[in-house]
């Protein structure tokens, strides 16, 4: 059953599996236009929160749509992301029906986040960490300049990258869907190896890469929200949690309390804790048959609201600013 739900490879570990779109806004085929594209997106999906965060910190929600999908395998065709009324760019009813719609004879899982074209209603790209670059580049009247992804630290961020898609993105999935003792080991080791690694980056300073706020904080703070409310308990990554953590405890209430100028949405209200525990405890029946959600941590019990003494809220001490017009930049990876 395991194997059904997380792909594996054969000595029982997850293996995430990958897609090949390759188109991009900025192309040829997909100008940079307001209010041409529109993303699909769940609660519960941390590859779909960073999409988001994204939006909110470039200050896009008033020129990119957004469909939120609920996850209900059993109203869902294929993939289990469902709409409770139909989407506004094709009418469909879940999102196996937007794929077919908008690339025909596509077989693949049907996966969120989702980017589309309106006009063409044509698929641009399902690869967040590629979503999250597009939406770096864009420049559209009303959104601010910040840079998520400075060229002269670029190379710094896409090591820290690497090691926190892999080891701690990753590492709680390979972790919970784990169907070997050595797979789930192997998995844990890495992850808090990763975490220490992470704990020890922002005890030098304020984020993960310098002082100020990059794409890989944004990749990193989907994980961390999840961690004790979610992960810790479902996918067994209890050795440790947040709290045990000081530096990456005060940087997460840091994020969680960021003000964005020019965006009606701020990070805070990117997800709903609540709900995606819901989903994580109810929806993955293998490793929970009874569908019994905890009673905790909440929200409020993580305390995100309290003071993080960790540097100013203001913008220039925050975010990095784009220094001229911004070149699409290549695919991530």
């Amino acid at each position: 059953m395991m194997k059904e739900l997380a792909p594996q490879t054969a000595d029982g570990s997850y293996s995430r599996p990958s897609y090949d779109f390759q188109a991009r806004i900025g192309d040829a085929n997909f100008p940079v236009e307001s209010g041409r594209y529109h993303i699909y997106v769940g609660n519960a999906c941390p590859w779909c929160h960073r999409v988001v965060l994204a939006l909110i910190v470039r200050g896009l929600t008033e020129h990119i749509s957004v469909t939120w999908a609920a996850d209900d395998p059993e109203r869902a065709s294929r993939g289990g992301w469902v709409f409770n009324s139909p989407e506004p760019v094709f009418g469909k009813n879940d999102l196996r029906e937007v794929y077919d719609a908008a690339q025909t004879r596509y077989k693949g899982r049907c996966t969120a986040p989702l980017l589309i074209d309106k006009k063409q209603q044509k698929l641009v790209s399902n690869e967040s960490s590629d979503i999250m670059r597009m939406l770096n580049s864009v420049s559209l009247p009303g959104c601010n300049d910040i840079d998520l992804y400075p060229s002269h630290l670029q190379s710094e961020i896409d090591e820290v990258n690497d090691l926190v898609y892999d080891k701690i993105n990753n590492g709680v999935y390979k972790s919970g869907f784990s169907t070997s003792q050595e797979a789930y080991d192997r998995a844990q080791s890495e992850l808090y190896t990763a975490l220490a690694a992470v704990e020890q980056r922002l005890s030098q300073h304020r984020f993960l890469v310098g002082d100020k706020l990059t794409e890989a904080d944004l990749r990193l703070y989907p994980t961390i929200i999840r961690f004790d409310s979610a992960y810790a308990i479902l996918f067994k990554c209890s050795k440790h949690r947040v709290s045990d953590y000081p530096n990456l405890k005060a940087w997460l209430r840091d994020m969680y309390q960021l003000k964005v100028p020019s965006s009606g949405l701020q990070v805070k209200d990117s997800v709903d804790v609540a709900d995606a525990c819901r989903s994580y405890f109810q929806q993955l029946f293998p490793l929970n048959p009874g569908g019994i959600v905890p009673a905790g941590p909440t929200l409020d019990d993580l305390k995100l609201s309290e003071a993080h003494g960790r540097g100013s809220p203001e913008m220039g001490a925050v975010f990095h600013e784009h220094k001229a017009p911004s070149a699409t930049p290549a695919m991530a990876v």
